[in-house]
């Protein structure tokens, strides 16, 4: 989501579709800008790290990527 600020655009929240060290240093980047982050995750990466240092984390579905990542209504 953005804003207009001035003379520009100004990014408010970041969804990160992503896991593991590369989405935790886009969340970390984005947490330090002040954007509210927003992590995806299914049920076999609920404990990971990218999880909770997002901002806010939706929980996609089962671990089954057919049935979470991979499902484009959840």
């Amino acid at each position: 989501m953005c804003r207009e600020l001035g003379s520009g655009l100004v990014l408010e929240s970041l969804l990160v579709a992503n896991r593991g060290e590369i989405a935790r240093r886009i969340i970390a980047t984005a947490n330090g800008m002040g954007i509210r982050t927003i992590a995806v995750y299914s049920e076999a990466d609920e404990g990971l790290p990218f999880v909770r240092e997002a901002k806010e984390s939706v929980l996609l579905g089962p671990a089954a990527p057919a049935e979470s990542y991979l499902n484009v209504d959840a």
